[in-house]
């Protein structure tokens, strides 16, 4: 608590108060000085502010009823003085029946929604204005006054004053003057704190976008041109100018992270921050901590003040990965602020107002999570507003020559290759073979490898081989190749037709590859040619 300072007179007391004023930083420091100063007078019995603010307690405020629109309302932020019937008791709470008033309810009330000041030199001739006439008569309170605090013509809120002794013709007039101050000051303060809180936001953003960097310079943008990522960049479109919760859906490594980012870039809120929470990789005892963020002294290890995630998206959007990870038991708490707009920090009773879109991802199925009640259904309905569905590779092969190329060329470049691989298109064909159950990021390890090993020349990806399903046959009926023959087939007709011959040699020998009455001799050309041929196309013998 702010020290106090005896003035020996009135005047000096508010002079002294109108210089101190200036030097404070904080509304909660400014407003303590206050109180304190003037209640620190011997005939000042309480001394009081309250500030105008949007209502948050009308469903149990007594009273409600006398509030209009039970939107804005008079909080009691400020509070000082001691009883005389007993001197044990402090008046610095902000608790009790009037840490409320409506605009226009009673004297309190009736300052802030005018804006008129009030002033009764002796209460006792005008009790219609005391709420309470006996705690007035118990402590001998003889005179009220009131100022509003202004500032550019705006009422902020009330500066008021219970004394014990008679009220001085020249008190109304200082108590005015303070008011004024406080006023410019009050608008001082929350232009520093915005300030400070501004740069509090932007080095959470640091902090926290720091280790984003990286990941989104290696990714790139969105590559490809299969019809499915073009449905998938429709429903981007579609969804990023609104502010709904999105949902991706896709198995792991399919470039779920990429398209929230797109969302976010495309979106209203792009110039604000985009935050990701990695929702599997948080030890279950800090996830509210590393969503809400704790005070000093929270837990064992909180060593000071730390904003959560939700804070530091504040305005823009925050991306929750693996969502479907997240504790049922903790489930709850991130609702409520998806649908409330509000929480708290660990360890702090403060509710706090935040304003963030969500995108979340996941790789599991939610519904059957939701079935299983290992995820919460109102949950999920919050979440799942706008599912998008992002295709496994496999189902997109299309895109593979031009993700390859971009990931060759990224890895080129962090290799420093002087003269970087280039895909051949044996290498696209290869790669196209094969499934890839580890999506896009399997396919840009891969590269990688294939460029580290290769030393930045040839190419060897070193993929599993798989067994192709058997093409029709294109020798029987519709193309082959005669003398004359004007049309020209292409690749991979080539190819199918190469196929079919082998097989058809290969089943004139029973199968039989080497020796002069193989399947080697009879197409002149060596055995090992000819086994990696069928290795590469699939052939195996009937069993």
């Amino acid at each position: 608590m702010e020290p106090e300072k005896i003035c020996p007179t009135e005047f000096a007391t508010f002079k002294c108060l109108v210089l101190d004023i200036a030097q404070q930083r904080t509304l909660d420091e400014l407003l303590k000085l206050i109180v304190n100063r003037i209640a620190s007078r011997p005939e000042v019995a309480l001394s009081r502010i309250w500030l105008k603010r949007p209502g948050d307690i009308c469903g149990s405020c007594r009273m409600r009823e006398q509030c209009a629109d039970q939107s804005t309302c008079l909080h009691l932020v400020a509070s000082a003085g001691s009883s005389v019937v007993n001197p044990d008791e402090q008046w610095n709470g902000l608790n009790g029946n009037f840490r409320r008033f409506p605009l226009g309810s009673m004297k309190v009330g009736h300052i802030g929604g005018t804006g008129e000041p009030v002033i009764i030199p002796e209460v006792k001739d005008e009790e219609s204005w005391i709420a309470r006439k006996d705690w007035a008569q118990q402590e001998g309170i003889h005179g009220f006054y009131g100022q509003p605090i202004k500032y550019q013509d705006n009422i902020l809120g009330v500066l008021a004053v219970f004394t014990r002794a008679p009220i001085t013709e020249d008190a109304p007039t200082w108590l005015r003057m303070v008011a004024d101050h406080v006023g410019v000051a009050i608008a001082n303060t929350n232009a520093f704190e915005e300030i400070e809180h501004l740069q509090e936001q932007l080095k959470l953003e640091n902090t926290f976008l720091r280790e984003e960097v990286l990941e989104a310079q290696a990714f790139g943008d969105i590559v490809g041109q299969s019809p499915a990522l073009q449905t998938m960049i429709r429903q981007i479109e579609l969804v990023a100018p609104t502010d709904a919760s999105v949902l991706i859906l896709g198995e792991s490594g399919t470039g779920k992270e990429l398209v929230a980012r797109e969302i976010h870039k495309r979106g209203l809120r792009k110039d604000k921050p985009l935050i990701k929470v990695n929702c599997a990789s948080i030890p279950r005892e800090l996830y509210e901590s590393e969503f809400f963020g704790h005070v000093k002294g929270a837990f064992t290890g909180a060593l000071r003040d730390r904003p959560g995630r939700f804070e530091a998206a504040d305005g823009g959007t925050l991306f929750l990965d693996e969502v479907g990870e997240i504790p049922l038991d903790l489930q709850s708490k991130l609702l409520r602020v998806l649908q409330e707009n509000q929480y708290e920090r660990v360890g702090d009773e403060r509710t706090r107002q935040v304003d963030v879109r969500v995108v979340a991802a996941t790789n599991r199925d939610l519904k059957k999570e939701v079935e299983a009640g290992r995820f919460r259904q109102d949950l999920y309905y919050r979440l799942n507003v706008f599912p998008l569905e992002v295709a496994p590779l496999r189902e997109r092969k299309e895109d593979i020559p031009l993700l390859a190329t971009n990931f060759l060329e990224l890895t080129g470049k962090k290799m420093n290759c002087s003269d970087p691989p280039r895909l051949t298109q044996a290498h696209v064909i290869d790669l196209q073979k094969y499934d890839w159950p580890g999506n896009i990021r399997e396919l840009q390890n891969v590269i990688e490898r294939a460029v580290i090993t290769s030393r930045c020349s040839t190419l060897q990806f070193g993929l599993p081989k798989v067994s192709e399903p058997a093409r029709p046959s294109l020798l029987k009926g519709k193309k082959s190749l005669n003398p004359g023959q004007t049309e020209i087939l292409t690749e991979d007709e080539m190819r199918d037709l190469e196929r079919e011959n082998i097989r058809r040699a290969l089943e004139k020998v029973s199968w039989k590859v080497y020796g002069d009455d193989g399947a080697a001799a009879v197409l002149r050309i060596k055995p090992t040619t000819l086994v990696s041929r069928m290795q590469k196309m699939g052939l195996e013998k009937p069993s």
